[in-house]
């Protein structure tokens, strides 16, 4: 997709005749369903013109140029692409344009810089990105030569030098950064045409850019040995036990495809910690292995991709995605594997289908050879998400699908205690029955204010363990997108001394690497440093462990002699508003049940309202470790 396609001479003449970015901007919004925002329109409108000025006094106006070029599946636009041709086949030249006039080094990211308080990669590791994506997944057929470079028209020598010495040593620093000086007109045509890398290129004939265009985009055999060896080589992705069973039943299902004919659902079923994520990471390596592979790795939950995309590497970008309600390109019927995991998670409206099973699940399976669902039924949190295994075994059977069922019942979560999850499996149901805590393979115990359980998480943090503390969605969420944040979750308290307020900021809602100084973006807050300090939510710890939880029970769920009680009002979800008490019931017992299962080694519990507080306390008399003192 793109929003402009012809020479540098049609773009240039239809610049100056008519209202160029209108048009682009309206078949923008044709594409994407939404137009371009205002910044975006202010880019185009003051990088477009440098940019097609500085190719024709280079002398290129014949070449073919593609403007927001969208690399499929990716979500991701090159600002500008150049295409021409050699001898040896077909060049395209990646062109990011930048209106900078200054940059910071970033605090913390590799390979990132600070722009106008705006956390963004290095234009040269952005472009980078770009080349790599292209070379590896355009067809090897094409003969696709793919060159990059950064056009950064405001820039003065002195920030394109600092930009330079922070790409050098790297491979980044292949990708060159032209600033205003670099640009100028003055330069002459062959020298300016060599800075752009494009003095050995000719117009590209009109079948290369027809093959260009209709090529479908499947990742290379080089991509797929790259993250075959990063997930082969992670120990954390070992397998044992029902664990390796599952993987096995994943792998007899894809032969028996490529054997007999597509069509094949398999779905492992497990509660937290059973290790669902690392069987679809550890398959997907063993897919990237195999000759003419086409797999993806999708999960509803950006959190989720971000954190499985830096595990495994930039590259993996295309293999790796967030599922919404689109479905990732370059998927076929004969060879695709899509591995869904947190399926439970998926958009699929339960409360407002018309059909009889969700057409995200249909849509999938009818555009792939092997669809494998990851699936946890008692952390769907939302009523706009979820399916069932009873759903998807029918779906199976309606749509005479080969169909396998691998249920985990080994945890390897909170130091393998299967007594601590099954007593959580049953605190959080609707009479909500258990015997008083007794174990003592797991850290678990009330804490018996807000202030004790911050206490007890930043002791661990100290110690060098992690320690995040969550809560119900029962607060305002105020703060604006980057620090300074609102302390939003706040709680009165008394003890003994007294009355108090305790107050903390949810974790940040910025999407990047940082979100500010000693904040980490809401993807990161389970894992990177600064995570302690804000109080997580549902959204930001599901899929994501650490050592030591601390858990906030809001008043949106609290205890009555007869069980539990679902409060809807006090929920501050939108996603949730309309529901019933007993709808509601169900939801908030499920994001209980998700928080309170995150620690590894330990949990501390604690109810603002003061009857579920007191029941919690009778629960859990003793602790069973105490705490590690600072």
């Amino acid at each position: 997709m793109h929003v402009f396609a012809g020479t540098v001479r049609q773009a240039l003449r239809q610049l100056t005749e008519s209202d160029f970015v209108t048009d682009c901007a309206r078949r923008y919004a044709d594409l994407h369903g939404q137009p371009p925002g205002h910044s975006e329109l202010n880019s185009w409108r003051k990088s477009w013109p440098s940019l097609l000025g500085v190719l024709t006094s280079a002398g290129l106006d014949e070449l073919y140029l593609l403007l927001e070029y969208g690399l499929p599946g990716t979500g991701r636009r090159i600002d500008a692409l150049l295409l021409g041709q050699r001898a040896e086949g077909l060049v395209a030249v990646v062109m990011e344009l930048k209106q900078w006039s200054e940059a910071a080094p970033h605090p913390v990211g590799f390979g990132m810089l600070t722009v106008s308080g705006r956390e963004v990669l290095h234009p040269a590791r952005q472009v980078g990105g770009y080349v790599s994506y292209l070379t590896d997944w355009v067809p090897a057929d094409l003969h696709l030569e793919v060159r990059g470079l950064a056009l950064l028209h405001n820039a003065s020598p002195i920030l394109i030098g600092h930009l330079r010495d922070a790409a050098a040593g790297g491979p980044s620093a292949a990708y060159p950064l032209l600033g205003a000086d670099d640009l100028a007109d003055q330069s002459g045509a062959t020298q300016l045409a060599e800075r752009l890398q494009c003095a050995d290129l000719k117009p590209a004939a009109p079948e290369a850019i027809s093959s260009f265009h209709s090529a479908r985009h499947h990742p290379s055999a080089r991509l797929l040995t790259r993250i075959a060896d990063t997930i082969h080589g992670t120990g954390g992705f070992r397998l044992i036990d029902e664990q390796d069973k599952a993987r096995q039943a994943i792998h007899h299902a894809i032969a028996a495809s490529a054997e007999h004919r597509p069509g094949h659902l398999v779905v492992v079923t497990g509660g937290p910690g059973t290790g669902k994520t690392a069987i679809a990471a550890r398959v997907l390596g063993d897919l990237c292995q195999k000759q003419g592979a086409n797999p993806r790795l999708l999960t509803p939950s950006g959190t989720l991709t971000h954190q499985l995309v830096r595990a495994a590497g930039d590259s993996a970008t295309g293999l790796i995605q967030t599922l919404t309600t689109t479905l990732p390109k370059g998927l076929d019927k004969a060879s695709s594997v899509v591995l869904l995991d947190e399926a439970h998670r998926a958009r699929t409206d339960p409360l407002r289908r018309r059909s009889t099973f969700p057409n995200l699940f249909t849509r999938l399976i009818d555009n792939c050879a092997v669809l494998v669902c990851f699936l946890d039924e008692r952390q769907i949190v939302r009523p706009s998400e979820g399916t069932t295994l009873r759903e998807l075994r029918h779906l199976a059977h309606d749509r005479h699908y080969g169909f396998a069922h691998i249920d985990l019942t080994s945890q390897f979560r909170c130091s393998g205690s299967t007594a601590y999850l099954d007593w959580i499996d049953r605190l959080f149901t609707p009479a909500g029955q258990v015997p008083a805590w007794h174990g003592s393979d797991y850290d678990l115990a009330v804490a018996e204010s807000p202030a004790e359980l911050e206490a007890w998480a930043n002791a661990h943090h100290f110690q060098g363990h992690t320690a995040r503390i969550t809560a119900g969605f029962c607060w305002q969420w105020t703060s604006p997108d980057t620090p300074p944040l609102t302390p939003e979750v706040s709680i009165p308290y008394r003890d003994h001394t007294g009355e108090h307020l305790w107050q903390r900021p949810w974790n940040a809602r910025a999407t990047g690497l940082l979100a500010g100084p000693d904040t980490p973006g809401r993807a990161f807050w389970a894992t990177d440093p600064g995570g302690h300090r804000q109080i997580g939510c549902i959204y930001t710890a599901q899929g994501m462990e650490y050592r030591n939880s601390a858990v906030i029970l809001g008043n949106d769920l609290t205890w009555t002699p007869n069980g539990w009680q679902a409060r809807p009002e006090e929920s501050r979800d939108h996603a949730l508003h309309g529901l019933t008490s007993e709808q509601y019931l169900t939801y908030a017992l499920n994001t209980y049940r998700v928080l309170a299962t995150r620690g590894t080694h330990g949990t501390r519990l604690y109810s603002t309202d003061p009857p579920t507080q007191k029941h919690l306390r009778h629960l859990l008399l003793h602790p069973r470790h105490q705490p590690p003192t600072h």
